[in-house]
């Protein structure tokens, strides 16, 4: 797989993002613009946009993990570098460019789960939020604050009301206050908190129970949740009954079917 290209608008011959693996698997994409605490430059987002459509591609990655280095997972977008290029050109373009990493998650046929310390504000907890999963540490804090400084958090406000009850998330949108690891938790923003000691631990066991799983049925498995929330109780049962067909007629359905009537071991997943 690829190395994510630099942003050549940061420092010279130090790429914005590292792509490891994958790794049984697990394919780990980690922002690295420690300095700015890994906000969300064009240039992060277009290297982010074009290591989730390789790994989509990709049938060695059964899952993936965003991570940030540094002292944060993400602080947002760049204030710096969209007060550098204020007209409504370039901001239409950069939002546009940021809602389609988004949906880039969604889409993708491998899950995506967001580990996180440190801070997870704006655009930064909108990641969180548009990763099927995440596991934070115990220390990390989360906030859509931009209303703080006259700029409501439109494009955030599209996964977090996904993801949370509509008070809980009307209160982050308009307050701009920060919420510690465990009320993210209570929340259903995160789904696992844990000390930093057992971050990477609880990341990866997560991240290799999935992997490990038929790639054909999680890859239907996750459209269909996706498609189904947006659709009526009728529509979602019809398009649930026509996944679960597609998902039998599979070589791996096929094969986990007999090996659990014959008592066998489950067999080797094939992704087909």
């Amino acid at each position: 797989m690829k190395k994510a290209t630099n942003d050549l608008a940061e420092t010279p011959l130090l790429p914005v993002l590292l792509v490891n693996g994958p790794e049984d698997g697990i394919l780990t994409v980690t922002l690295n613009r420690p300095d700015a605490f890994n906000a969300l430059s064009v240039g992060l987002l277009t290297a982010l946009e074009d290591a989730l459509a390789a790994a989509a591609a990709d049938p060695a990655v059964r899952c993936v993990v965003i991570a940030g280095n540094g002292k944060a997972f993400c602080a947002g977008h760049d204030l710096k570098e969209m007060r550098a290029t204020p007209g409504r050109q370039a901001i239409d373009a950069l939002f546009k460019q940021c809602s389609r990493v988004m949906l880039a998650m969604t889409r993708s046929p491998k899950p995506v789960i967001a580990r996180v310390h440190g801070i997870a504000t704006a655009a930064g907890c909108q990641l969180v939020a548009a990763c099927d999963l995440a596991v934070a540490q115990d220390t990390a804090r989360f906030a859509v604050s931009g209303v703080n400084l006259g700029l409501f958090c439109s494009t955030p406000m599209v996964a977090l009301s996904r993801n949370l009850p509509r008070k809980q998330a009307m209160e982050m949108l308009l307050t701009g206050s920060t919420i510690d690891a465990q009320t993210a938790l209570h929340y259903g923003l995160v789904n696992r908190v844990v000390p930093a000691a057992d971050l990477d631990r609880a990341v990866g066991e997560l991240a290799s129970s999935i992997a490990a799983k038929s790639p054909a049925a999680i890859a239907f498995g996750k459209q269909l949740f996706y498609r189904q929330l947006e659709a009526g109780l009728e529509a979602a049962y019809a398009l649930a009954s026509e996944t679960m067909v597609c998902n039998m007629m599979t070589e791996d359905a096929a094969a986990g079917i007999d090996a659990f009537i014959a008592k066998r071991p489950l067999p080797e997943w094939t992704g087909r």
